[in-house]
């Protein structure tokens, strides 16, 4: 080789190098535009979950470090045993921390996959059975339940000063879907123990008592959505658990939700804890696992879950009824759902007081003011909540998902010892959302 073309030779090597060298640099910049290195999405991405750099989406990581740095202090401080929280924006995920243990009294860590006991957030799965069956025509929002539940046609009604009265118009399916129907909150059915058989022996013990309320005058926290769950199965000809398991979980690829756990996930599933006389958390002295189909399929409350799971099912309900090109709903639908449909004199009061500027639809509860219900959540968020403290919301004026995971005896309950999660959470996500129109 000559000495002239061992310098070309020297020359192309270089250049290659250099653009090798410019062309992996380029991908490191690309990739931290894009959120591919952002340790708030790690565990999105080790999930194979889609996820986006914070500042893309509007987001500012030190906004996103001070929301992991405050829950992680409550388990830190003995106050929670674990907390997960997952917050994804125009369908991408850009954060998702898990911290602390599955079991405070045990060294297992709480996972990204752990299963958590999402009680009343099985109501807008149901809700979203319900309404698919209503897009088949099965049912109208006008229509009796008794035309479903013959049982329940001449049902009285309690009279303030003693005595009962015929209802003075019949509970329709819209009332029933947004706790209006006329059914008292869950205290009043202890003793009657609606859940002791199956969904047919509640029907019987529920048409041989009065309701509480005139149908429509009243938002009372009750069996609803557990009606509905019986409707569903005389409406579709399947149990529960297989509608949901065909028509929602399949489709929607949430492959660790059920009514049950079996024993080969029984290692994920999250101790119910309570706390002791100083106020710090303590786990049971057994972690109860219901590891065979139950006789009871509770549509309010039976379902277990996971963090990306039920985001999977608030994405697609954001998305207008689709996810990953499978559609469990119509946009038109889902737009129906989060609706107001209580009259002005019906107030949503879960814990005690009303709650003011906020409505309720199909199985959701809705922002309809955001400046009188106190909250930075978006116009239009809809949203639920758990007993043993899982919670969520969906934003669609800021298209936004969050997604929050703890497990506690009575842990929504503000009077419970349990921190207010529910608090704290909007007010460090819409403060690290710095650029909402981005």
């Amino acid at each position: 080789m000559t000495r002239m073309n061992a310098g070309i030779c020297r020359k192309l090597l270089v250049a290659t190098a250099l653009a090798t060298s410019l062309f992996a640099s380029g991908c490191a910049v690309m990739e931290s535009v894009t959120g591919a290195t952002s340790p708030h999405s790690q565990i999105a991405r080790d999930l194979g979950m889609p996820t986006a750099n914070p500042e893309t989406v509007g987001f500012s990581t030190a906004g996103l470090d001070a929301l992991t740095a405050e829950f992680r202090a409550l388990v830190d401080q003995q106050k929670l045993a674990g907390v997960t929280t997952l917050v994804a924006r125009h369908g991408k995920v850009v954060h998702f921390d898990t911290y602390g243990k599955q079991d405070a009294s045990k060294e297992a860590p709480l996972r990204p996959d752990s299963i958590f006991r999402i009680a009343s957030m099985t109501k807008p799965i149901a809700g979203l059975a319900m309404m698919q069956l209503w897009e088949q025509g099965k049912w109208k929002l006008s229509d009796p339940v008794s035309k479903f539940i013959p049982e329940f046609a001449n049902l009285q009604v309690k009279k303030p000063g003693g005595g009962t009265e015929p209802q003075r118009s019949p509970m329709t399916m819209a009332q029933l879907m947004s706790h209006s129907a006329g059914f008292g909150v869950s205290a009043v059915y202890e003793e009657s123990n609606l859940a002791a058989t199956d969904l047919q022996g509640m029907i019987d013990k529920l048409k041989t008592l009065p309701l509480e309320t005139q149908p429509g005058t009243n938002w009372d926290y009750g069996p609803s959505v557990n009606i509905q769950g019986y409707i569903i199965e005389k409406l579709s000809g399947q149990s529960l658990d297989v509608y949901f398991d065909e028509h929602i979980f399949r489709p929607l690829a949430m492959v660790d939700t059920g009514f049950w756990t079996p024993q080969e996930k029984a290692s994920r599933v999250v101790a119910i804890h309570t706390y002791d006389n100083a106020g710090k958390i303590k786990g049971p002295d057994e972690n109860r696992i219901t590891r065979t189909k139950p006789a009871f399929l509770g549509a309010s409350g039976g379902l277990s879950s996971t963090a990306e799971d039920y985001w999977r099912f608030a994405q697609a309900m954001l998305n207008g009824g689709q996810l990953d090109g499978k559609r469990v709903l119509r946009e038109e639908t889902v737009k129906l759902m989060r609706t107001n449909v209580l009259p002005s004199t019906a107030k949503v009061d879960l814990y005690g007081p009303s709650q003011e500027g906020i409505g309720f639809g199909m199985d959701f509860a809705i922002v309809m003011d955001p400046q009188r219900a106190g909250t930075p959540q978006g116009l239009n968020t809809f949203y639920w909540g758990g007993a043993f403290g899982t919670w969520f919301w969906i934003d669609p004026t800021n298209d936004l998902v969050f997604v929050g995971m703890i497990q506690n005896l009575n842990g929504s309950a503000p009077t419970g010892g349990t921190p207010r999660t529910r608090v704290i959470s909007p007010r460090l996500t819409y403060a690290a959302l710095e650029h909402p129109e981005t």
